[in-house]
């Protein structure tokens, strides 16, 4: 942090005390944590389940809009709503109604609803034509497939700090100035810097010597950086990562599926990108796993090309659970009925009487901290001005103090994002939701810095 001196034993006190709350509200949850052991690894199904500040995880027993309650009957206002795959609400009134799979949930074939989500993507994005997925993931990987097999180039470009699932590709860092695997990642058993270069966002000099070569098929980038603390990009960044990917031939991929936040047609249309691919995930289905990229003209006739002088056989393209027809018709109902643009402008009014909120309880307490906001998407900072790459949000980001803002909010019934400091609004966000947000942010600042 900068310029604030935080004490620790107090931080180290309100813990303790917060944990002590947590266990006495939440009885039932450590009986399940304690039977969930006996058959899952940590007791939950994903290990990310544990990223929380808490003795054991809480168990949910239903979500309904922008509300969670848990298995002892404590209602939580949602400011994380599935760290964006829920930002529709959980379970939005269309998307049940058209997901009752009263035509069948899949079968490799299309749908009807897949020739209305094609169009209505298309007209959202500028970009005429859709392939689907069941998740980002996947959709970030079939397009650089594509995009090496177009280009007969095998490098991937990223940015340090990146957020595309679990794409190999993408899980490589800068470390010490030079390019490196990701720490933590499991059983990678090849150097990914072999054929994925890294370079700090925001930086317009770096990103041209890595292109230099000419043998970087595809330039895989979040339009801002979400999942090492938000990063926006410098003026004039983005529109320097188009022209230069053009000057050398390289494909440029935007990749939505958290700054889908930002607007009906995500980042890329609110700011004219002008990508080769965009990738869709996470919300796009109503929070039922779907995912979809979208690619220009030029792309798809270079694609149909490979195809022709391709032999048959499996590509490494698609899944069979691709656009089934449970996916095409949540994914319609969320499109024409959900994340309308009418539902973003609530979501960023919204948002911005959030941001208006945290910077007044900032500024009461003089922390020098600031909130970065993409739309509906808010980001709570440790520094006076949000990071240029993932290396300033690092050295800016404090991890204790995080924990225990997080834990504290839990306590009164707020879920923020665990990883970070993230805050999501979606349609189904209510201003009392906001309201009891920043209630309870107040409130746990006053116990960790004292009543300003």
């Amino acid at each position: 942090m900068q310029d604030v001196a935080v004490d620790r034993s107090r931080i180290g006190t309100f813990v303790d005390d917060e944990t002590v709350v947590f266990r006495r509200r939440n009885p039932r949850s450590a009986r399940l944590a304690e039977q969930a052991r006996q058959h899952m690894p940590d007791g939950v199904p994903l290990h990310w389940m544990t990223d929380w500040e808490t003795p054991f995880p809480l168990f949910i027993a239903s979500a309904r809009d922008a509300t969670l309650i848990d298995v002892d009957g404590n209602s939580y206002a949602d400011f994380c709503l599935g760290d964006t795959g829920a930002m529709t609400g959980h379970a939005p009134s269309a998307v049940v109604a058209a997901s009752a799979g009263g035509r069948g949930f899949t079968h490799m074939l299309p749908s009807e609803d897949a020739v209305i989500v094609a169009g209505l993507l298309a007209a959202r994005f500028d970009l005429p034509f859709w392939q689907f997925a069941a998740t980002a993931t996947d959709a970030n990987r079939f397009a650089i497939r594509w995009a090496r097999g177009i280009t007969g180039r095998a490098t991937v470009l990223v940015f340090d700090g990146c957020y595309h699932g679990t794409v190999d590709d993408s899980f490589v860092v800068l470390k010490d100035g030079k390019p490196a695997m990701k720490p933590g990642l499991i059983g990678q058993a090849y150097d990914l810097t072999a054929h994925s270069r890294v370079v700090p966002f925001n930086d317009e000099a770096a990103l041209a010597a890595a292109l230099e070569p000419g043998d970087v098929a595809v330039v895989l980038t979040e339009p801002v950086l979400t999942n090492c603390g938000m990063v926006p990009p410098a003026r004039g960044f983005l529109d320097a990562a188009r022209r230069l990917t053009r000057q050398h031939g390289t494909l440029l991929h935007i990749d939505e599926t958290h700054t889908i936040s930002t607007g009906p047609g995500g980042y890329t249309q609110a700011h004219r990108l002008e990508p080769d691919f965009v990738t869709l995930g996470k919300p796009v289905a109503g929070g039922i796993p779907a995912a979809a990229y979208g690619f220009t003209a030029a792309v798809a006739e270079r694609i149909a090309a490979l195809r022709a002088r391709t032999p048959p056989g499996h590509s490494g393209i698609g899944t069979t659970l691709a656009a089934g027809a449970l996916a095409m018709a949540a994914m319609r109902a969320t499109l024409e009925k959900v994340l309308t643009p009418d539902a973003y402008g609530r979501m960023r009014k919204l948002a911005n009487k959030i941001e208006v909120g945290l910077v007044a309880t900032l500024g009461r307490h003089g922390l020098p901290w600031c909130v970065c906001r993409v739309g509906a998407r808010l980001e709570l900072q440790y520094r006076r001005t949000p990071p240029r790459d993932a290396a300033e949000a690092a050295a800016a980001f404090d991890h204790e103090l995080a924990g225990a803002i997080r834990l504290g909010l839990l306590n009164r019934g707020v879920v923020i994002t665990p990883f970070h400091n993230m805050l999501l609004v979606g349609p189904a966000t209510s201003s009392a939701d906001v309201d009891r947000l920043l209630g309870a942010f107040a409130e746990v600042l006053a116990e960790l810095f004292g009543e300003p």
